[in-house]
């Protein structure tokens, strides 16, 4: 790559020079070598054994170790938000630690939190269990103590009877009791417990079918949700009671108790026996919830000094496992006592990759230092932009679109300006550019405290941009003061208006009312022409020219930036048959266009540009009547279509044979090359010559179709790019007539009510419709069309945009593992 004339190095509109470097490294300091150049993050190492499966390599058992290590932290993590524990960010050294003694105490840790989790499940569940069979005792227990009393009425009911008269309104049944044999009394057996209320319906279904309706169920609700013990989560419950007879149905019952996963809890009929097991179940219920915060208590303790140290050991296992990461892309010397490193990094690291490997060499005691070394190569090396905070998120709209091929032109350097300006046409006003200036404002001076927060997705794509928002606002503002547009109302800022009105209804008919009493408005749109009739008819004039002459000013600066491409690669063929003949077709006509519109605007005259453009192609001999602008205007045509005529096979037709014949001469005598070279030497050009372009074939066809289509796209390009640059035009019309209609038709009319009420409301209505469709929508829309602008009509000039990033092997670009 050749460095460009006289073309001054910047800092974005050419990549870095890089260098393809070797590092011969002892085995004793290689993992210190590493880390230090993963401190210093200028290196991007060559993986040398992508043959090899990640099994294959090295040093797979540590990378295997750190992930084990990893695994242990991220169950950490998850037992510290459950439990409410916040890991600090205190800072530690690397050298407080080390990785064995860290790796037998996070084994130690985890087998202690192990524990402790497994014996509070255990006690947690034993203490929702003793409160369920404690709620089962209180609730049957008022099921048995009802049904006795009960018992114990009637018996004295039927005694009473007995003793009696009898009547014959006596029922017969009675008779029958009475004189039955209490010896053939059945005794019925009972079944209790708890079931999710979800399930009981189904339940109490399922039994009568079972058991053909030969049980009786009592049930009753519990006011507030138990603790399952399976699920440990909480759960509308109730009691129930199911009174059997048989163990045939008892059987039944109990496997529809299992598969409904109702909880059975053993039950008594004597009154005694259930206050002595309430009483002890309480007493043990009081025992385990002491012992369970007690060991909530020891479980928060053990986390806290966990918390407090995560941070430094999720750093040092992240380091560690992608210093080994890295390791294995290093291939081992044949003597197996040294490691050979290749990569890249940008010129001017050179000394620091030096320092840094002297001082990894000293602080592992090495005997024999690393070999620092160039290699040359044909290999296309990535690209690396030194970028800040303010102008990375510009570089970003460039590199979404695709990276810049190695040290070309890099369209990111004047986007910092073009993309806020054409932003600004499209949202030209005062007003709303000083919203999104406070907005923008917000976010830069809370930077630190976002920056080292988790956002969201909406949050954190709006922050990553607040430069570009902070830039839109200030262009808006400037292109407002223009327009003289604040929420849609006109002001007189920079002196009275130079027109005034010959009576009092010229505003309500034409501009014809009005008579120039004053100088020239000095800056942007006279206030009076906001409110005529021929405010939209003159607006819609200037900003339509003015997006032409926008358009056509920033497709030049595109084709001129191809130039530089060709003077900086020494490429002389994109010159004379790309740069000339495309600069010569657009300026022919569109270049042409802008002209005349900037005479038109100079002299006042009245002549039909889209007539004149448009007969300037089907009749360029006729004369051009009231529509000529200078004398020699014709003339001046038939050159200028002559040119842009000529233009297109001077694109086409030159360039794909003179590629060919570059190829043929270059080509010449190479089967005699390799006769003087040795094995070694071809060796080595191999090995770097792996993903560079070689020796292909040049197909003629496939060019000249290329040259074709890139020919033919530019011609039609020319015409659609400039139309495209009208939504200048459309998107500025379209916010001004929105803003002008909520000021006119929400804001004015609440205010003519001349009640506060309606004014209260209108107001409201007015700031939110501003807000989500002015500051939110419009934004957002014209952000995607001057988007669309740079990189459609701007950057196809000029920008190729296959490389391919520069990635450093960097401590600082390590983010959180996601296995």
């Amino acid at each position: 790559m050749g460095e460009g004339g006289c073309i001054p190095s910047m800092d974005l509109f050419r990549s870095e020079p890089m260098q393809l470097v070797q590092l011969i490294i002892p085995i004793e300091s290689a993992h210190q070598t590493v880390s230090y150049l993963g401190d210093l993050g200028l290196l991007q190492f060559k993986d040398l054994n992508s043959d090899k499966s990640p099994f294959q390599r090295t040093y797979a058992s540590q990378i295997k170790r750190c992930g084990e290590m990893a695994r242990k932290l991220r169950f950490f993590k998850e037992q510290m938000s459950k439990g409410g524990v916040v890991p600090s960010a205190r800072a530690m050294s690397r050298a407080d630690i080390d990785m064995d003694d860290l790796e037998i105490k996070l084994g130690e840790l985890e087998s202690e939190l192990i524990e402790i989790n497994g014996n509070s499940d255990k006690l947690q569940r034993a203490y929702s269990e003793l409160v369920e069979y404690k709620l089962v005792l209180q609730k049957a227990g008022e099921f048995f103590y009802t049904a006795r009393s009960s018992a114990t009425a009637q018996q004295r009911e039927i005694e009473a009877r007995q003793s009696g008269e009898g009547s014959l309104d006596s029922p017969l049944l009675l008779e029958q009791e009475m004189s039955a044999d209490h010896t053939k009394q059945v005794k019925l057996g009972f079944v209790s417990g708890l079931i999710p209320r979800d399930k009981l319906m189904a339940f109490e279904r399922i039994l009568f079918r079972a058991t053909r309706g030969n049980v009786f169920i009592k049930q009753t609700t519990i006011e507030d949700p138990v603790t399952d013990p399976v699920s440990g989560e909480k759960v509308e419950k109730n009691v129930f009671v199911v009174f059997y007879s048989g163990e045939r149905a008892k059987a039944k019952i109990m496997k529809i108790c299992d598969a409904f996963g109702a909880n059975r809890y053993p039950f008594t009929e004597e009154m005694g026996k259930q206050a002595q097991m309430i009483t002890e179940v309480s007493g043990r219920t009081s025992e385990l919830k002491t012992t369970i915060d007690l060991g909530l208590m020891h479980r928060y303790n053990l986390l806290s000094s966990i918390g407090s140290q995560y941070e430094q050991w999720n750093l040092l296992v992240r380091k560690e496992k992608s210093i080994y990461h890295t390791l294995n892309m290093l291939s081992i010397d044949v003597t197996k006592k040294c490691l050979v490193a290749e990569g890249w990094s940008p010129v001017f690291a050179t000394h620091q990759i030096q320092d840094a490997l002297q001082r990894a060499s000293f602080d592992s005691n090495s005997q024999v230092g690393a070999v620092f070394q160039i290699l040359h190569t044909k290999e296309f090396p990535p690209t690396y932009f030194r970028t800040n905070k303010f102008t990375s998120s510009f570089q970003e709209i460039v590199d979404a679109y695709g990276v810049a091929k190695y040290q070309e032109a890099n369209p990111g350097l004047y986007t910092i300006v073009t993309f806020p300006f054409l932003f600004a046409v499209m949202f030209g006003d005062w007003g709303h550019g000083i919203c999104l200036l406070l907005a923008s404002l917000f976010l830069i001076i809370r930077e630190k405290k976002y920056s080292s927060q988790k956002l969201g997705d909406i949050m954190e794509m709006t922050f990553g941009g607040r430069y570009i928002i902070l830039m839109m606002s200030v262009f808006s503002i400037y292109t407002g003061l223009i327009y003289n547009e604040f929420f849609s109302v006109p002001f007189e800022l920079f002196g009275p208006s130079a027109y005034a009105c010959r009576d009092a209804t010229c505003s309500d008919t034409t501009t014809w009312g009005l008579i120039k009493v004053r100088d020239t408005y000095p800056f942007g749109v006279d206030p009076e022409w906001h409110g005529s009739r021929s405010e939209l008819p003159f607006l819609n004039s200037l900003k339509m020219k003015m997006s032409i002459l926008l358009g056509v000013a920033q497709m030049n600066l595109g084709i001129i930036m191809s130039y530089t491409n060709a003077k900086f690669f020494k490429n002389s063929v994109n010159t004379w048959f790309q740069f000339i003949p495309q600069m010569i077709f657009l300026n022919s006509l569109f270049g042409y266009l802008s002209v005349l519109i900037i005479v038109k605007w100079c002299t006042g005259s009245k002549a039909d540009l889209y007539h004149l453009m448009i007969y300037m192609f089907l009749s360029p001999t006729d004369d051009l009547g009231e529509n000529q602008l200078f004398p020699g205007q014709r003339n001046l045509q038939l050159v200028l279509l002559g040119l842009a005529l000529i233009a297109v096979p001077w694109m086409l037709l030159p360039k794909p044979f003179i590629l060919k014949k570059q190829h043929e001469a270059r080509h010449q005598g190479e089967s005699y090359e390799l006769l003087h070279s040795n094995d070694e030497s071809v060796a080595v050009e191999a090995s770097h010559d792996s993903h560079g372009h070689g020796h292909e074939e040049f197909e003629f066809s496939e060019v000249f179709v290329h040259q074709l289509i890139h020919t033919i796209e530019f011609v039609l390009g020319a015409v659609s790019n400039t139309a495209s640059y009208l939504r200048l035009w459309a998107l500025s019309l379209a916010h001004s007539e929105l803003s002008t209609v909520f000021y006119e038709k929400v804001l004015m009319l609440a205010w003519g009510y001349n009640n506060i009420f309606i004014l209260a409301i209108g107001v409201l209505v007015f700031i939110f419709a501003t807000v989500g469709v002015l500051l939110v929508m419009e934004t957002l829309s014209a952000f995607l069309h001057a988007l669309r602008l740079h990189w459609v009509e701007f950057q196809n000039k000029f920008y190729e945009g296959d490389g391919y990033k520069f990635s450093p092997f960097s401590f600082a670009l390590i983010g959180d593992e996601d296995e």
